[in-house]
């Protein structure tokens, strides 16, 4: 650009418009947001080699001496049907069943609304009284 002197006009080559873009800004930000990816993806991929459980549906073998323990909504704790007043009730009549031979299964039912806390309180006193076989009931998911 030339500057021009009191009284002196500017010629029509000074009145062009320069029609290229500035690119240097843009390459700029695509230098800094390359440098951004560069840190943060080895962050975010580093993770351990596991084998993650496949969803399968296994039908519950009902055999007499399983034991099915259930969490209601309200977190009560239900042995079968009958209800379970404290969590030393649960562990003493856990511990008796824990000395039969064999070992009866766990089986858990847990309502979908219930606290997972009350859940944990079962197997809590399940690992306790020395019971090896815990299963949880569930249902599968809707299929289309």
């Amino acid at each position: 650009m030339r500057y021009l002197r009191p009284g002196q006009r500017a010629s029509s080559q000074d009145d062009d418009v320069i029609s290229a873009i500035n690119t240097t800004p843009l390459v700029d930000v695509m230098l800094v947001l390359l440098i951004i990816f560069l840190i943060t993806i080895p962050v975010v991929t580093q993770t351990i080699k596991l084998t993650l459980p496949k969803e399968v549906n296994i039908p519950t073998q009902t055999k007499p001496e399983n034991i099915v323990l259930g969490v209601d909504d309200k977190s009560n704790i239900y042995w079968n049907i009958s209800p379970v007043k404290s969590d030393e009730e649960l562990l003493a009549r856990l511990v008796k069943v824990a000395k039969m031979d064999p070992q009866p299964e766990i089986h858990i039912r847990g309502d979908m609304s219930s606290k997972y806390s009350s859940v944990g309180r079962i197997v809590l006193a399940v690992q306790r009284a020395g019971i090896v076989k815990i299963a949880f009931i569930t249902e599968p998911p809707a299929r289309n």
